[in-house]
């Protein structure tokens, strides 16, 4: 059977920090049947600023060895009310991390399985992937809530359309 790997960014949500602050983030979901998941199915929020983490904390890994994939440009006029701005920026997730899976020496990188497939912080992966938890980072996938829905779209959202 050929591997297979597919992402899915999708259900943009507003998040309000305090009444001068929200941020937007999405669900992240995976479905896959290669072994170089934990988890055959998954689904994480992730917001914009923890891509532009994973990207570094990537080339920071490789170093030199491979060029990681671009992220979207961050828009300085990016508008949580412009369904248009939030579509560019979730299609631009999307190659980006479909760009990144494509590639093994990335693949291998315990940050990305983190950030994929576990709803830890930034703080929480690095420590993860740095050694400094009690647990593995199988152990903090694996422990992370099981996947109610997976593909490009749920049950409910198919019905309601």
């Amino acid at each position: 059977m050929q591997e297979f790997t597919s992402v899915w960014v999708r259900d943009p949500r507003m998040q309000r920090e305090d009444f001068w602050h929200a941020y937007m983030d999405y669900e992240i979901c995976i479905h896959t049947n290669s072994p170089a998941f934990t988890k055959k199915t998954s689904c994480v929020r992730r917001r914009y600023s923890e891509f532009v983490w994973l990207r570094q904390r990537l080339q920071n890994n490789v170093l030199l060895i491979v060029r990681v994939p671009e992220l979207p440009p961050k828009n300085p006029f990016f508008s949580m009310n412009n369904s248009r701005h939030i579509s560019v920026r979730m299609e631009g997730l999307r190659n980006f991390l479909e760009e990144v899976l494509r590639r093994p020496v990335l693949l291998s990188d315990s940050c990305l399985h983190l950030f994929l497939q576990s709803p830890l912080s930034v703080s929480q992966m690095e420590a993860c992937a740095d050694g400094r938890t009690r647990c593995s980072v199988s152990q903090a996938i694996l422990s992370s809530p099981a996947v109610l829905r997976f593909g490009p779209k749920s049950q409910e959202e198919a019905e309601s359309e």
